[in-house]
């Protein structure tokens, strides 16, 4: 073979050799993807270990301190086909609190002094729970706002969610078909019978969500 040849057919086997080995060192995909063709008809549950309710208020004028709310159990009913008709409900353990502090855990969940009303929510305080009445299917088809019911403190208020759709396909994991979102919105907890230090400590509780479902 001329050397002409011989430089080429290097040339080619090194393309393919290098082509070959950054296939190999490519990551996986991901298996989740905003894509809501992925999303079939059913009742899924809350994958508890993974939705996440955050909360955050503003302290003194200072600065904003902040926790999490775990172990979220619950359940959503979906049809792709009419996602308008999905309803969602939801219960949230306040005793799950996670805070940096462990001292702001202590105060919000320690009983009230000489038998008196707690601050926040004591010591055995009743579960959260959203209740969906209605969703609103955004021109995207990825976003949505939902109108509920939020239960906080033996006290119910309508509450308005405003959710992004983040990811729906097969958690490797335990091959079960999952649906994720991502939610916001703003409560006053005075609505909700929390007025301990206002307005010293802020009235308005920013609530971030995150929530993965996983079908039956």
């Amino acid at each position: 073979m001329k050397p002409i040849a011989l430089a080429l057919s290097a040339l080619v086997l090194g393309v393919g050799g290098v082509a070959a080995l950054e296939a190999q060192s490519a990551p996986p995909s991901k298996p989740g993807l905003v894509d809501v063709s992925r999303v079939t008809v059913g009742t899924y549950t809350t994958d508890g270990s993974h939705s996440l309710v955050a909360w955050s208020v503003d302290h003194f004028g200072f600065n904003d301190y902040f926790g999490l709310f775990g172990d979220v159990d619950g359940t959503l009913t979906i049809d792709p086909a009419d996602p308008s008709a999905a309803t969602v409900d939801v219960t949230i353990p306040i005793t799950s609190l996670a805070v940096v502090s462990e001292g702001l855990r202590d105060h919000m969940l320690r009983p009230g002094k000489d038998g008196a009303e707690p601050d926040f929510f004591g010591p055995e305080p009743e579960p959260a729970r959203f209740v969906s009445r209605a969703v609103r299917i955004g021109a995207s088809g990825v976003t949505a706002e939902v109108d509920g019911d939020l239960t906080l403190n033996g006290v119910t208020r309508p509450v308005e969610l405003y959710v992004n759709f983040t990811g729906a396909g097969t958690n490797p994991m335990n091959k079960r078909e999952t649906i994720g979102f991502e939610g916001r919105t703003t409560i006053q907890r005075s609505d909700f019978g929390i007025d301990y230090a206002l307005p010293m400590v802020g009235d308005a509780v920013e609530l971030e969500i995150t929530a993965a479902f996983e079908k039956e």
